[in-house]
């Protein structure tokens, strides 16, 4: 797939997410949005994945360790085919079967998650499972750089580094926000990858917003033999809304109607310069 066509998907991700949790009053934008170049690749040309199919026992495993950014991973499912984009706008509504936090009966959710630090050790866990049935699936997860504030992070890192996990990607969303603010102001991570590196991590430094490097690094990850892989993605928090690109206080709220419009106005802005390029 081309990166325009990525470009394109990823923009209608970004509608999903800003749809969703406006209908919903509650969710979690920020992350969702600086993840959602990324979300696209794995769905649309990294992993092996079937929507008709998704229980394959040879499919690839998605864990998102960061869970409460659900509203990015379901835009790129229904995208992607595993259940209806109509579906997004009941988000976090009584009776939906899409809730706050992934859950494993959703079709393609590989992972129930959302408490920080357990999502990546359920993640070691697969990939530990598929070396130990000879299997060739890879297993991707994708962690908050404030999320990785959490002991649990360093355990199953020290685990997969010891037992040479190389069918393993660990992807660290590097926004540099949480909920309270600056991640080095809060509680320091970094440098997030000399200390990846240290548990015995290849480690990778990409940019979440460049498709070309998206590409490279999950084909340097895939390359990798004997240890697994650590991908930073240096990425901007609320990609492609104006008002919440590098904003703290889009972490976890919900834009109210009039915000929704800006919003929205935004992304149809992206698509509109889109489909000036294709043509």
């Amino acid at each position: 797939m081309n990166n325009l066509e990525l470009q394109k998907i990823a923009n209608e991700v970004r509608k999903g997410i800003i749809t969703s949790v406006h209908s919903a009053k509650a969710g979690h934008p920020g992350g969702s949005l600086s993840a959602a170049d990324v979300f696209t690749f794995l769905y649309f040309e990294e992993m092996n994945v079937d929507p008709k199919n998704p229980d394959d026992p040879d499919r690839d495993r998605f864990v998102l360790s960061k869970g409460h950014t659900a509203p990015g991973l379901y835009a790129a499912l229904a995208q992607k085919g595993f259940f209806p984009v109509e579906d997004l706008i009941t988000l976090r509504h009584i009776g939906s079967y899409l809730q706050g936090h992934p859950c494993i009966n959703i079709p393609g959710v590989d992972m129930s998650s959302g408490s920080l630090g357990q999502g990546v050790s359920a993640a070691v866990g697969m990939a530990l499972a598929g070396k130990m049935d000879k299997k060739d699936f890879r297993v991707y997860s994708l962690l908050g750089d404030g999320e990785i504030q959490e002991g649990q992070v360093w355990e199953a890192a020290m685990f997969a580094g010891f037992h040479k996990l190389d069918n393993l990607c660990i992807m660290v969303d590097n926004n540099n926000l949480q909920i309270d603010g600056p991640i080095d102001e809060v509680c320091s991570p970094y440098p997030i990858d000399k200390k990846f590196e240290s548990f015995n991590f290849h480690v990778i430094n990409a940019d979440a917003h460049d498709f070309d490097s998206i590409r490279s690094a999950l084909s340097e990850a895939k390359a990798t033999k004997g240890m697994p892989t650590c991908i930073v993605f240096h990425s901007v928090k609320g990609k492609g809304v104006s008002f919440m690109e590098n904003n703290a206080g889009w972490h976890g709220k919900a834009p109210n109607d009039e915000e929704f419009k800006v919003a929205m106005a935004d992304l149809d802005k992206i698509t509109e310069e889109l489909a000036k390029k294709e043509a």
